[in-house]
This record gives structure tokens, sequence and C-alpha cells, in this order.
């Protein structure tokens, strides 16, 4: 009977250091060897992250909306009897907008509209060369626009255009969406295709781009924010 109670405590005595061993000595050093990490065996702790993805139409959505208070329709009467319409860029909050020099040649008849709005103006000054007119319109109180970091522009990067057309001779604002192609520090070319002369192209931030021209297939090809900013004296 007293060896029979003796082998229990003994059993029992051994049962315990066993478990003792088995979990702080046998088991971590099997848990770090490679067939352990191979098949994740080990008890590794659960960490629970919670990563929130903006939508990328979501906010092209919001910065057009931001963004295309700042564009101004040009409506253009020529002598010929042909009408050239487009878009400018509103640069300082006081009137001064930057607009293409084909959408005002000189000795031609045209308007300008701010929300509809037809304003006077002075042309101040014209770059045949560089595409470029800067134009003062007697309004205070426009909406302005960041200016991108064209140094931070990439292939591939989604951008967008906002621009007016003019539809039963009333501007309406119009956007457009694709990718820049490539770029030098003078030109940025996009995957958009439209008709839309002066019109603005901005990145998915809102940020202004540059002045958009067309070529002849019809693709949107930017004239740079910098050069821009170089002809208005920024």
């Amino acid at each position: 009977m007293i060896k029979n109670i003796f082998k229990i405590i003994i059993v029992f005595i051994v049962g315990i250091v066993g478990g003792i061993f088995s979990e702080h000595i046998l088991w971590p050093y099997f848990i770090e060897r490679p067939l352990f990490y191979e098949y994740q065996l080990e008890n590794r702790p659960i960490h629970l992250t919670e990563t929130i993805y903006i939508q990328e139409n979501v906010a092209v959505i919001e910065a057009i909306g931001r963004a295309e208070k700042a564009i101004i329709g040009v409506k253009t009467e020529l002598k010929t009897g042909k009408t050239i319409e487009g878009g400018g860029l509103a640069i300082t909050s006081d009137g001064l907008i930057v607009t293409l020099a084909e959408l005002v040649p000189q000795g031609e008849d045209f308007s300008f509209f701010v929300n509809k709005e037809k304003v006077s103006f002075k042309v101040l000054k014209r770059d045949l060369k560089e595409n470029l007119a800067l134009v003062k319109l007697e309004k205070n109180g426009l909406p302005t626009v960041s200016f991108a970091n064209i140094r931070e522009i990439k292939r591939g990067q989604t951008v967008f255009l906002s621009g007016i057309i003019f539809d039963d001779k009333i501007p309406q604002r119009t956007a457009n969406e694709g990718i820049i192609k490539r770029y030098d520090e003078n030109m940025i070319y996009t995957s958009i295709f439209d008709n839309l002369l002066g019109s603005s192209l901005f990145d998915i931030e809102g940020n202004v781009l540059g002045l958009n021209t067309v070529n002849k297939a019809g693709e949107i090809e930017t004239i740079s924010i910098e050069i821009i900013k170089q002809f208005a004296g920024f």
C-alpha cells in the first residue's frame, strides 16, 4: 500500500518536472528550428490592423469639385465667322488668369465668363511661342488652386482635366480623366483624348499641373505649370 502511494507521488512529481521542462526549455528550443518556422507552429502574437482605403474615383470627384471653380470660360468670334471656345485658369483671386494665346488672337472679338457671367477684361501680354496669354479680369474673389510640384509627378500617375464647353452659348463645366504617359520640363503628355482648349490639368489632390493644348491626333498635351509661372512672373 505504502509502495503504491510512493509510486503515485513519484509519478506526480516527475509529471510536474516534465511539464516545466517541456514548457520552458524543450518547446522554446524546437520552435526556433526552421521546420517550425516553415509551418508556423509557434504561438506568435496576432496583431489586428485597420486600414482605410480611399477609393481613387471618390478622390478624383472631390478634387474636380475644388479645381473646376478656378476655370474661366473663353469664347472668341473671329472675323472669318468662326468661333473658338475654351477656358483659362484663375491664378490670383483678384482676376489674373492665364489662357492659350490661340484662344485670344490679337484683333479678334473675345469674351470671358465667370460662372456664366460675362466680365470685362484686359489682355496684359501674349507669348505666341509658348502659346500663352495673361489676362486681367475686372472681377475679385475668384477661387484659385495650388500649383503642383512638377518634380514629383510620375509616369502612369492619374490626372484629370477640367474645362469649359459652350452648350447653346452657355458655358458649362466639364471634366475628363487619364494618366501621364511621359513628360519633360516644358510639357506633360497624357492619355486623354479631348478637344478642350485651355482646360487645366490637375493631379488627384486638385493641384494644377498646367494648361492644356490639343495635338493633331486629339490628345491632350499640357504646358507645364513651371512655364506658366515664369510667364506670369510668379
